[in-house]
């Protein structure tokens, strides 16, 4: 039985996904096929994925294919009431909250994979975990899954690393069509919106630290530098920082950059990023946010510790006084400030990131059987299809390559 906050919220949820997905031409081309093909006929998909509009489309797209669709969070905060319940009303099985504990969340991610899926979406990686330990019972049907974002592709790795991963997965996060975009133009766009929503502050002047100048860390400095910012980027491999000076970016060690930042965003995958002693040394009034999968970048035990007081300025601000009178502000409890504090990523953004989802979830239920239990890249077929939907939906037309063309790139000499 589905775990929502309340089923009345329904039809405010159904409209956010009609508006949705009159914007994911991708998704909407999928579902065609899919409801015609029956890819996922007579099986399970269970999905731990920040339950919003966009996430529900895709959902629907699958169900559309044959599939029964259990449905829950991978985020305490990301979850959207109205849009759980417009889930649960459509017939959906959903565990997800708004605000729950760390014990309520993992109850809903057991109560998900109770329906002993078939297929996985993860992101993350918290469903993968739980099905190499005390939910590993509930694994036996499983063919494989996919994973779409950077956090949960290093567990995977790692996993895979150790000689400890049992099931076989797709590495969605680093498709094309996944991080060159949703990556790159969504993160950029989406975290900028979560903070300034939630704060009502201008970001042109400001000086803004990016920490991590990966996909996301370089969408971000370029939709900051277009607003005015100044930026700052701090980063630990050589190669990505050379990359941030040549994008025109000042590249400082983090016990630099904290003494002059107005707003830090950290976007790594990685702990302890802004920690004691940056707190000790920033300006009073800082802004501090984080975009990466887990709240672990941000010390906030570190912070808690510092302070005198700690308390609510505004929705999704939290406010810490240390000693000496500043007051250092934490947004979205350092949770994923994109979609803790606003709606995530654009709907046509995510709808290349979910087209490649399907059509790998597709993929698997063909081929599964006859894949070893590691990470697979995702095929470069569906990256092209994904991509040419993409192109149609924007009246945009390329050359292709002659048969003469095509044979003096096969040469071998």
């Amino acid at each position: 039985m589905s775990q929502i906050k309340d089923i009345a919220l329904a039809p405010s949820g159904a409209d956010k996904i009609a508006w949705v997905a009159s914007y994911m031409p991708i998704l909407n081309s999928i579902k065609a096929e899919f409801e015609h093909t029956k890819p996922f006929a007579g099986k399970r998909i269970a999905m731990s994925i920040h339950l919003e509009a966009k996430t529900a489309y895709l959902a629907k797209i699958l169900r559309a294919g044959g599939a029964e669709v259990w449905v829950t969070g991978c985020n305490p905060l990301s979850t959207q009431d109205d849009v759980a319940a417009a889930l649960v009303a459509e017939g959906f099985e959903v565990h997800a909250r708004h605000g729950v504990s760390d014990a309520e969340y993992r109850e809903h991610l057991i109560a998900t994979l109770s329906c002993v899926p078939d297929l996985i979406i993860d992101d993350g990686g918290d469903l993968i975990s739980l099905l190499h330990g005390e939910c590993r019972a509930l694994g036996r049907n499983l063919i494989g899954g996919c994973e779409e974002t950077t956090t949960g592709i290093h567990r995977l790795l790692a996993r895979e690393k150790a000689g400890l991963l049992d099931y076989t997965m797709i590495d969605v996060n680093d498709a094309d069509c996944k991080h060159l975009f949703d990556n790159r133009y969504g993160t950029g766009q989406s975290t900028l919106d979560g903070i300034m929503n939630s704060t009502n502050l201008i970001i042109a002047g400001k000086t803004v630290v990016v920490a991590g100048y990966g996909w996301c860390g370089k969408g971000l400095a370029m939709r900051a530098k277009g607003m005015g910012a100044v930026v700052v980027v701090t980063e630990v491999d050589p190669i990505k920082a050379i990359e941030a000076v040549m994008d025109g970016f000042t590249v400082l060690p983090m016990d630099e950059a904290a003494r002059i930042g107005d707003l830090f965003v950290t976007l790594t995958g990685c702990a302890d990023v802004l920690v004691k002693r940056h707190f000790e040394v920033m300006k009073d009034g800082v802004l501090l946010s984080n975009s990466g999968h887990f709240d672990v970048e941000i010390n906030k035990h570190d912070l808690e510790a510092l302070s005198t007081e700690s308390w609510e300025r505004k929705p999704n601000i939290r406010g810490y006084r240390m000693a000496d009178g500043r007051i250092l502000n934490l947004l979205a409890e350092g949770r994923l400030v994109n979609l803790a504090a606003g709606n995530g990523h654009p709907a046509e953004i995510m709808d290349m990131s979910f087209g490649i989802q399907a059509k790998s979830l597709a993929y698997l239920a063909a081929n599964g059987a006859l894949l070893d239990k590691r990470v697979y890249a995702v095929p470069a077929e569906i990256d092209r299809e994904v991509a040419d939907i993409k192109l149609r939906s924007m009246n945009v037309s390329i050359d292709i390559l002659t048969a003469e063309q095509e044979e003096y790139l096969s040469r071998v000499e």
